[in-house]
């Protein structure tokens, strides 16, 4: 392995459960630890444990805090209460992705910026940068990323397992999308508790300072062992996102996609007259229609489709995987793929090409996956 990439404060006891580790952004991640599918089950029908301590966490407080992520993000987080979180993308100009946060605001003049972990050295230069043309000199930003460790909770015994080890907290009461501060786990201090997560399920994300998340993360595994509760790793983290349509960077967005065609339009607040980075860029877009769009596709021929893989129509290659598996749930080879807009109806049928082979697949309804037990 890379003597560059960076660990996590849980390697040791990744190593320990018997963990494969792989690369991912930099870092040096679990991949699995049982096998991808028998965790990807538990999240879908108990509960499974993530370390994603590799995200990167961004503070911007003061007086300006609000007018700098109004500027870098494509949500309007002026509408966000204390004690919420919206999901947002940062935009170039030019209107592609520079990557996909989430924004905590934790008082009235404090927020966070969770980012992605492959991502988070580029991105704070791009919000220093737009910080720096704007004069925006009144806040603070911070680099929380590395005193902060994250580990997200998920399925539907989520709540069950976590609520007996939390104090300061009715899990019942916090709807999606908010957080909760002053909450302690299993005697573990958190810094923020949030009922989010990327996995398609209802679960919660506990951040805490690093040097105490190897206690949570082995009272977590402890006290959900009777219900189901794994350690999950990257594989099953990407098969679940992935049928619930969530999207990757590199894969659904990135500096070559938008977020309109990405199907990302809900947190793209054009009419507010929020001026953020690449407006202007996807107003033009939105004008003038899309002429590609993200969509899901199921195989009908015997192949499991994979990123870069061509799409084909008539023999003729108009697009591309850009996620793609058997899906553990559905049971069922699937993909996400950009193809014109004139093939994107769903039914429509298409040819995905697998190692020089055609073969049939159709366009079919997204999310592949809703979960029936999401608040």
């Amino acid at each position: 392995m890379n003597e560059s990439l960076k660990r996590t404060p849980l390697y040791e006891l990744h190593l320990k459960l018997g963990a494969r580790m792989v690369p991912f952004g930099g870092w040096e991640m679990p991949v699995q630890y049982s096998s991808v599918i028998e965790e990807h089950r538990a999240v879908r029908e108990a509960a499974g444990l993530f370390d994603v301590s590799h995200m990167g966490e961004f503070e911007v407080r003061g007086p300006q805090a609000l007018d700098l992520i109004q500027l870098v993000s494509t949500n309007d987080a002026a509408k966000l209460a204390v004690g919420r979180v919206q999901y947002a993308l940062m935009c170039y100009e030019n209107g592609t992705v520079v990557d996909d946060i989430l924004v905590y605001r934790l008082d009235e003049h404090r927020y966070w910026l969770v980012v992605n972990a492959g991502n988070t050295q580029k991105d704070w230069e791009w919000i220093n940068t737009a910080r720096e043309r704007a004069g925006l000199h009144n806040l603070e930003l911070i680099d929380r990323s590395a005193e902060i460790a994250l580990l997200a909770l998920q399925g539907p015994k989520a709540e069950e397992i976590l609520q007996p080890l939390a104090t300061g907290v009715v899990l019942s009461q916090l709807e999606p999308f908010s957080l909760a501060k002053n909450v302690t786990v299993a005697g573990v201090p958190t810094l923020v508790l949030s009922r989010t997560g990327y996995t398609g399920e209802d679960g919660f994300e506990i951040y805490v300072k690093a040097e105490d998340v190897a206690a949570l993360w082995e009272a977590l595994l402890e006290a959900g062992d009777e219900q189901g509760l794994l350690p999950c790793g990257l594989g099953a983290r990407d098969t679940l996102r992935f049928e619930a349509k969530l999207p990757l960077y590199g894969h659904e967005i990135s500096d070559q996609h938008n977020p309109l065609e990405a199907g990302l339009g809900f947190a793209v607040k054009l009419k507010t007259g929020v001026d953020f980075i690449g407006r202007e860029a996807l107003l033009k877009v939105k004008e003038q229609g899309l002429t590609r769009k993200l969509v899901g596709l199921e195989m009908i021929d015997r192949g499991i489709p994979r990123q870069g893989y061509p799409v084909a129509v008539g023999g003729e290659v108009v697009g591309e995987v850009t996620t793609g598996s058997f899906s553990p749930t559905l049971e069922k080879n699937i993909a996400l793929a950009y193809v014109p807009v004139a093939h994107s109806e769903v039914g429509t049928e298409v040819e995905v090409i697998i190692r020089g082979r055609p073969l049939k697949a159709r366009v079919v309804e997204t999310p592949f996956y809703r979960s029936p037990h999401r608040r």
